[in-house]
């Protein structure tokens, strides 16, 4: 079975893999079962907090255990909370809903979605201000909970290696008991 290189895994998660070791990456036939071992190593040398990460959730968010508890966290260290609540609602949100406001994202105007139909918003850490996220939806849309993992049937299933606090209740969402209880 072929290895991954951890020096080229590093350059994938970088961006700065050449598009040959990307096709040869692609060509193996079976992928080496350390892999994703070998790159949540690589995400944690990138961060400078010691919660141990779990799972990535896009180029600056985390599942991550802090403790006891499962929480989503920023690469700056923003704490987002429980990773069953929707993470956006701990979010800096800028709303783009005039014609004007789209227009500053959208080239050529024309592209720009239509206000009276569409609004776009886009979701910044409080902590670095780094663009975590960007929704376009109808006016008034709840906000889209986009990923919400079964860490304990993907590490049982999926890896092999169970978490030590599995339990039924870490796959429920519970988006809907944070906002009950505002």
């Amino acid at each position: 079975m072929e290895v991954v290189d951890k020096g080229l895994l590093q350059q994938l998660v970088e961006g700065q893999i050449s598009d040959i070791d990307v096709d040869e990456m692609r060509r193996m036939t079976k992928k080496d079962p350390e892999r994703f071992w070998t790159y949540l190593d690589i995400l944690q040398e990138k961060v400078t907090w010691d919660n141990k990460i779990l799972m990535r959730l896009n180029d600056h968010l985390y599942i991550v255990m802090n403790g006891t508890e499962r929480i989503v966290k920023c690469d700056c260290g923003h704490e987002y909370g429980d990773y069953r609540v929707n993470w956006k609602l701990h979010t800096d949100i800028r709303t783009r809903d005039t014609q004007d406001s789209m227009e500053q994202v959208y080239y050529p105007a024309a592209a720009a979605p239509d206000p009276e139909w569409m609004e776009l918003r886009e979701f910044y850490c409080p902590g670095c201000t780094a663009q975590l996220a960007v929704e376009i939806v109808p006016p008034g849309y709840p906000l889209i909970f986009e990923s919400f993992p079964d860490l304990d049937r993907f590490y049982r299933e999926m890896m092999d290696k169970p978490l030590a606090d599995e339990s039924p209740d870490w796959f429920k969402d519970k988006t809907a008991d944070f906002l009950a209880a505002l």
